[in-house]
């Protein structure tokens, strides 16, 4: 079962000049120009703490990396290695990461939804990894493709969502040998935003390297990103095959990879915030430098995945403070190694939609902006744990990146000049509304949510007393049936098609599940 269509719609056919129609109009907002100070939660003695001692965890405890490739690459860099131990000179990972670019720009299948990144540039980017849904109806059960194709429509029409991700929602009714080939198509076909590529394994991330390769031309990859991977550690201090061997299909191809030490603070890391940092750093930086042995001057993430552990339950948290202390120091850390960072957003522990759902992740929410992170994963969906995606959550995240989008953009002074003239003409006891200052600025002076209900609660029982959770089930109903395919070169979908069916015919199914974090 998979949603390739048959294929009728061949160039210069009345099916291609169907697909051609224009879409409706789902402006994409620009990447997130920062244009708030980031909040410094340590002084450069203590940043300088962090480095000195993530670097003598590199030289004197090692990290080991399970891949024979990985290993050999290491000795003819000059590391120290013993068994799968390799031992890291701060020289040597000083000088790999320094040739790692700080920013760059993304190239979209749509040039104009093409992003800068790096630096003062933000996107954001839906969860991935979620093995239940919460549906149309709020109903939790297993997704299938075309959840997945839906959450990529909504992705799409999202304005604040930059990218379609890639498994928002593993696709159940896929074999899991196959699931990966179809996440990428659904990622390519129904958005024309950047999105990400499955590293789920050496041979899943060639083929994703393969279909992008289709989709913009062997050339456009080897001059700008066209997609990014996630390469998670298994912490403390271990780097396996499966991540290497993906990461290496990316960096060879020149696509970066977020290398995210995956941290459950407290359990796989000192039960301290500052040496939990220098772990984590030390094993970023491993993974960082790593890149670089591959292939110099190859664009690269510093990477997290951050929880803190319940130490009644052991389990993983969300929006603790202790978290949005760690992503204050990470941002520092990376940019004192002047690379671009990936951090978690809008994450939330709940099993419905509910309040807590919401305070966790609007703590994360505003931690992250403050932070100055560049590549925000996870900002549309995520409810327990990353255990399920809530299309209503996915609705009401996408608007908060919107609602923070313009905070972190920080104030406007374009009209400021005009507005002092406003106050002299309205003077004491007046009022704005009538003003041209106030008719001409009225639509972006102050955000107005549209999932947020702002009403008397007389106009609200009056229109039927609907909560949240409706109103975005809603207008998710409402957006997918405005949904109109972005028209792709009906060449390039044949032959991703023909990719797709020649690989289906050489691979064997398998029934393990692969999951990202």
């Amino acid at each position: 079962m998979n949603d390739i269509p048959a294929r009728t719609a061949r160039a210069g056919g009345r099916g291609a000049r169907r697909a051609l129609r224009a879409a409706p109009d789902f402006a994409m907002l620009p990447s997130l120009k920062r244009g708030l100070p980031e909040c410094l939660a340590m002084t450069q003695e203590q940043v300088e703490r962090i480095d000195a001692a993530s670097m003598a965890i590199l030289e004197e405890v090692g990290v080991i990396f399970r891949d024979a490739i990985a290993l050999e690459d290491w000795r003819r860099a000059g590391a120290k290695v013993v068994g799968e131990r390799v031992y890291l000179d701060r020289h040597l990972v000083r000088a790999l990461i320094s040739t790692i670019p700080s920013a760059w720009e993304y190239r979209a299948r749509n040039p104009e939804r093409s992003l800068p990144f790096g630096g003062k540039h933000s996107i954001f980017v839906p969860m991935t990894g979620a093995p239940f849904l919460r549906d149309l109806e709020d109903v939790r059960r297993w997704p299938t493709m075309a959840d997945l194709n839906m959450f990529h429509k909504l992705a799409h029409m999202s304005p604040a969502l930059h990218s379609t991700a890639h498994h928002i929602v593993e696709p159940m009714d896929l074999k899991v040998s196959h699931r990966h080939l179809h996440i990428t198509y659904s990622s390519i076909k129904h958005s024309d935003k950047t999105f990400m590529g499955m590293t789920t394994s050496g041979k899943n991330a060639e083929d994703v390297m393969q279909m992008c390769e289709i989709l913009f031309g062997r050339d456009v990859m080897e001059e700008t990103p066209v997609t990014t991977g996630n390469c998670n550690g298994n912490s403390p201090l271990v780097w396996d095959e499966t991540m290497l061997s993906a990461m290496r299909a990316f960096v060879k191809r020149k696509q970066p990879v977020l290398c995210s030490p995956f941290v459950l603070g407290g359990a796989n890391t000192p039960a301290s915030v500052a040496p939990a940092v220098a772990q984590l750093n030390a094993e970023a930086l491993s993974a960082l430098a790593y890149t670089q042995v591959i292939r110099k001057g190859a664009p690269a993430i510093y990477g997290h995945y951050l929880s803190t552990v319940s130490m009644k339950s052991g389990a993983p948290m969300a929006g603790t403070p202790e978290i949005s202390l760690m992503n204050f120091m990470i941002g520092q850390m990376a940019r004192f190694y002047n690379v671009p960072w990936r951090t978690s957003n809008l994450l939330g522990g709940a099993k419905t939609f509910d309040a807590q759902a919401g305070y966790e992740s609007a703590m994360t929410m505003n931690a992250v902006l403050h932070a100055g992170a560049n590549y925000i994963w996870h900002s549309a969906g995520w409810n327990e744990a990353g255990m399920h995606c809530s299309v209503a959550k996915f609705m009401v995240d996408a608007e908060m990146c919107a609602m923070g989008y313009r905070m972190a953009e920080g104030p406007r002074w374009d009209d400021f000049d005009e507005a002092m003239v406003a106050v002299r003409d309205v003077g004491p006891g007046g009022h704005y509304l009538g003003h041209a200052h106030t008719l001409e600025n009225f639509e972006r002076a102050f955000f107005m949510p549209k999932m947020f209900d702002n009403n008397s609660i007389e106009q609200w029982q009056a229109e039927g007393s609907v909560e949240i959770t409706q109103r975005a089930l809603d207008h998710a109903k409402k957006l997918l049936g405005d949904y109109e395919e972005p028209a792709l070169d009906p060449g390039i979908d044949e032959a991703l098609r023909d990719y797709i069916a020649r690989r289906e015919r050489e691979i064997p199914a398998m029934d393990e599940l692969n999951t990202e974090h």
